[in-house]
């Protein structure tokens, strides 16, 4: 295994802690932008995934492209500003006020 393996695996790490960052979220304010988020992740999850085990398989190259892909795309997603002046450790762990949308 080369240093480009373990690259991989921090960028699929990454890639699966936004997507459970951004469940979080939605399950804490049910709103649509990060529910889509949510639901994407774990298709940008599985392609991270897919791109550690190329480049465990000598594709490296092929592997950090299908990771930079799933963060890309993910990066991509509208969501709605949940953050006022909240400080970059709430942002980091995705604790946000609770303010439900689909409050019955």
């Amino acid at each position: 295994m080369s240093y480009l393996t373990y690259i991989a695996l921090l960028g699929a790490v990454v890639t699966v802690f936004l997507w459970l960052r951004d469940a979080r979220i939605f399950f804490r304010t049910g709103l649509s932008g990060y529910r889509k988020a949510a639901y994407w992740g774990v298709v940008y999850g599985a392609l991270a995934t897919l791109g550690v085990a190329l480049s465990i398989y000598n594709l490296e190259l092929l592997g950090l492209g299908l990771i930079l892909g799933a963060l890309f795309l993910q990066g991509r997603i509208e969501r709605e500003n949940v953050w006022g002046s909240e400080g970059t450790l709430q942002r980091f762990s995705g604790s946000v006020p609770v303010h439900r949308a689909n409050k019955k």
